[in-house]
Formats: C-alpha cells, sequence, structure tokens
C-alpha cells in the first residue's frame, strides 16, 4: 500500500443534537469519506456520538475512541481538572496528527456543534495550524430544545444568552433577569444550584425544563417535577422574552392526538395525520396498527393487545401529561368505534390534570366509507352504523336497536360483525333484519379494504352466509330502496338512491 505524501485533513463534525435526521447532508458525506473517525467516550459506556451515525460507519474506517479521564466538570474549575483536561487533549491531539500526517482524512464527531461548548474546539487549538481543518456546523442543542419546547426564543431586538449551569449561583443569579432570554446549559449535577438562582432572579415560572432534546430518550417535564438526582448532562433549560406572548400549548401540558390511519392503504392516510404521527414523540396503539406506520428516529412506540382499550388511553394521557407529544393510532376514523371516545371517557373519569391537556382527534377515512366506495354507493341515503360486539354493551341493546333501524328503513353498515368468541349473533341479526327487509336486498360484505387481502363479495339477504365473515369484514345491508347496477363491463354496482318515496 502507497502511503501519500500530502498530509490528511482534519474535519470537525457537528452532529446535531442527538436524532439522526438532523444530521446535514455535508456532514454525513464527510463522515462516510474520512479514513479516521474519531469520538467522545466516557470511560464506561458507549460514545453518544458515534450511536447517532453508528449506521453509516464501515469496517474498513480506522476509530479513534477519545475516552475521558474526567466525565463531569467541576464547578470550581479546578487547577488539577484543567491539567488533566489538557494532557487528555495533548495526547488525542498527537494521535489524530499521527493519521494526518501520513494522509488520512480525520473526522472528528462532535454533538450539537463543534464551536459552540464542543471538545472539539480544543483539538483544533492545537492542530489547525498545522494542518488543513474544516468545521462542519451542526444544530445546537439550545436550537433544537426551542423547537421541542415549541417554544421562540427571541424576536425583534431582545437578546439571547448562554449560560453553562457550572458557573456560581450568585453568577448565574446576577446574569439573569426578566427581559431576555436564556439558555442554561451542561445542568448535570449543577440542577439544584441553577434552579435557586433562577428563583433569586424571579424567573424560575417561566423557566422550562428539556433533557436528551430529540434522543429517544427525550424528556419534557415541570420543573418542580425533576428530581436533582436523576438530571442528565445532556439537559438544558430555557428562559424565554417574558416579553414574547406565548401561543400554543404551555409546556408540561402536553399534547395528545388521536389519529385514523384509514382502513389499510396508506393512500388512505391524511396530510393531517401524517404530519401529526411525523411530529409525535410517543406513539401509542394496537399492535397491528402501529406496524402501518413507519418507524421514525427517536420516536417511542408502545403496542397492545386490541383489547385493551381504556389501558391504552390511559397510557397515552399520562405520557402526555408528562410533556410528551402523544399519538394515539387508531384504524379507519378514531372517532367511529375507535380510540377517539377511549380517551376522552379517560379523560372524563381520570385526574383533573388531564383536562388541561391540548387533545385533537385528527380524522381518517372510516371502513364503511371504504368498503362502499369500492361497490358505489350504498350509504348514498340515510344510514345507520352499527356495531354487533357485546363487549361494551348488553346483547339485548343491539338487538333492540336492530328492530329499529330495520322497521325504519336505514341502510345498515355493521362492524364487529363477528368473531371467535361470537358466532351465533351475526345470524341472529340477519333473521332479525329479513323480518324487514326482502330477500333480494343487497348484502356487500368486504373484508380487509385497502390491503393486500382484500375482498368484497356482493350477495342478498337472502343467500347472505354469515359464515363467510369474519372480525375483519365490514358488512353494508341495504334499505328497501337500495339498488343493483350492472354496468356494460361486466362490473355490478350498489347504490341506494337519494330520493326516497312516501
Amino acid at each position: 500500500m502507497i502511503k501519500s505524501t500530502m498530509p490528511g485533513r482534519l474535519f470537525g463534525v457537528g452532529l446535531g443534537p442527538g436524532d439522526p435526521e438532523l444530521i446535514t447532508i455535508k456532514a454525513l458525506r464527510t463522515i462516510r469519506q474520512a479514513q479516521v473517525v474519531a469520538y467522545p467516550m466516557a470511560k464506561r459506556g458507549q460514545s453518544n456520538a458515534r450511536c447517532i451515525v453508528s449506521s453509516e460507519l464501515t469496517i474498513e474506517q480506522i476509530e479513534l475512541p477519545m475516552i475521558y479521564p474526567i466525565t463531569t466538570e467541576p464547578t470550581d474549575q479546578s487547577g488539577e481538572y484543567e491539567a488533566i483536561i489538557a494532557e487528555f487533549y495533548d495526547r488525542m491531539a498527537e494521535q489524530i496528527a499521527a493519521h494526518l500526517s501520513i494522509g488520512r482524512d480525520v473526522a472528528v464527531l462532535c454533538e450539537g456543534d463543534p464551536f459552540l461548548y464542543g471538545s472539539f474546539m480544543y483539538l483544533h487549538d492545537r492542530l489547525s495550524h498545522r494542518f488543513l481543518t474544516e468545521v462542519i456546523p451542526g444544530i445546537p442543542s439550545v436550537m433544537a430544545a426551542a423547537a421541542r419546547l415549541a417554544t421562540p426564543l427571541v424576536r425583534r431586538d431582545s437578546q439571547l444568552t448562554l449560560l453553562p449551569a457550572t458557573l456560581s449561583e450568585d453568577v448565574l443569579a446576577a446574569r439573569l433577569n426578566s427581559y431576555d432570554a436564556f439558555a442554561i446549559m451542561k445542568l448535570g449535577r449543577n440542577f439544584s444550584k441553577v434552579k435557586n438562582a433562577l428563583s433569586r432572579a424571579g424567573v424560575l415560572d417561566k423557566a422550562l425544563y428539556i433533557e436528551r432534546a430529540t434522543m429517544s430518550q427525550e424528556r419534557i417535564t415541570k420543573l418542580n417535577d425533576v428530581d436533582p438526582a436523576s438530571v442528565p448532562y445532556f439537559s438544558l433549560i430555557l428562559v424565554p422574552d417574558s416579553r414574547q406572548s406565548r401561543v400554543g400549548n404551555p409546556v408540561g401540558a402536553g399534547r395528545i392526538t388521536v389519529v385514523g390511519l384509514g382502513p389499510g392503504s396508506d393512500e388512505w392516510i391524511t396530510p393531517e395525520a401524517h404530519q401529526a404521527l411525523a411530529e409525535a414523540t410517543d406513539l401509542v396503539g394496537y399492535q397491528r396498527y402501529l406496524d402501518r406506520v413507519p418507524i421514525r428516529s427517536g420516536q417511542r412506540r408502545f403496542g397492545s393487545d386490541n383489547k385493551v382499550e381504556a389501558e391504552r388511553a390511559r397510557h397515552a394521557l399520562t405520557l402526555a401529561e408528562a410533556g410528551r407529544r402523544v399519538c394515539v393510532v387508531s384504524s379507519g376514523d378514531p372517532g367511529i368505534f375507535a380510540m377517539g371516545a377511549a380517551v376522552l371517557e379517560s379523560v372524563d373519569e381520570g385526574p383533573e390534570a388531564w383536562r388541561s391537556l391540548d387533545i385533537r382527534i385528527v380524522p381518517g377515512v372510516s371502513a364503511m366509507q371504504a368498503a362502499a366506495a369500492r361497490m358505489g354507493a350504498p350509504l348514498g341515503h340515510d344510514f345507520c352504523v352499527l356495531s354487533l360486539s357485546d363487549r361494551l354493551k348488553p346483547w339485548e341493546v343491539i338487538v333492540k336497536r336492530l328492530h329499529a333501524v330495520a322497521s325504519a328503513d336505514f341502510a345498515l353498515a355493521i362492524y364487529n360483525p363477528i368473531s371467535s368468541e361470537r358466532k351465533w349473533q351475526l345470524a341472529e341479526a340477519q333473521a332479525i333484519l329479513a323480518g324487514y327487509r326482502a330477500a333480494e336486498t343487497p348484502v356487500v360484505l368486504a373484508r380487509a379494504v385497502g390491503r393486500s387481502d382484500e375482498k368484497i363479495v356482493i350477495t342478498d339477504l337472502g343467500r347472505f352466509d354469515p359464515a363467510a365473515a369474519d372480525m375483519q369484514t365490514l358488512i353494508i345491508v341495504g334499505s328497501s330502496t337500495t339498488r343493483s347496477l350492472a354496468l356494460s363491463n361486466d362490473r355490478e354496482m350498489i347504490y341506494t338512491p337519494r330520493s326516497y318515496e312516501a
């Protein structure tokens, strides 16, 4: 192997706050092309910087872990600490220089931005005058935190001040005021001191806390609920400019959005639902429905069985109360036999704090709409929707409603027609409807509409076989005016006329 006679290039690469999707294109290109990748890490544990880009590294690259001799920066800035850390950077600079000298490009990974409290700046001091050096900026954690907290920091002529939590309480209290915006970084074990300084400066009620912004372990909570013993280094406090008018959610109140995915096809998911799913920190839902949502880095997912709607709703509300942006995932439309009602029931029966949450229901294409559209317009006039499940209501109530629907001559969409535990009820429902409708009344069985195993069957009330349905089947029974229409291409469509003769 011929060694290059030209020295390599040194890159300080900003990775952003933690979410791999927030790395710049230039940073990724540089990392992929570098022969050597160096990254900071503690004596025990793994490197956060390396984890962010682990999928981009190759076995051909030389990895250079920079293992810190000290993991926490003392508040007194002792001379002993300064000497130890200076010796560490001297040693690492020479190891990097050895690679640069033989023509290898070195990318030094740095969380956030390399020149904003970044470790790379100390290597830059030691090496930039000897080797060609380029710094690739990254999104700072301060701006990531502001985005995750939905909190503008400064407008017009207001000022933003960055303060390290390692300053003394007296200095912090003296620099804080009620008129400008502040970001306090490097919290960790300095949290109690910083909280005292905020209180002394009269801005404690404005302060917003977030840890590990954009990472999978991100946590937003009220300042008074933070345990000082558990505050990580990657946490910070924002104090927005008090002259700004805050819009949207108060931080800590949380947000919960119940989203309808439609019955099966991704093409039926609305843009509003896509946006809510993308913005969520946590997804909660029946596991089968969660599997339809693409995995997003940094987003937590909580799947469960299809019979625990109330528990699922309470879990989602608890997450939102802690400041998370939660999406509860439903199939079809969340307000039709789905999680919309389950969430609101839980709020109604739950603690008072849940009533302060920002709760939104995002509509979706319902199974009955999709099934009706596949076969024409069988719900083109007045219709009724009924679930045959007696898990949450007595069968006697279902029977009463079937008689009422049939006697009033509504077209009927039937959800949950049959299950492994309810094999006889659909046949009884058919018998009730047959007492009011002609045997020729059109019936549509639509199973798994919008999915690869979709199956649509057109029959009538007299020939309808209940054994042909399962829990994934939606059944539409026409009214006395519902008609079958034969098209020229041998296709049959069903519709209910808009006019109704007396």
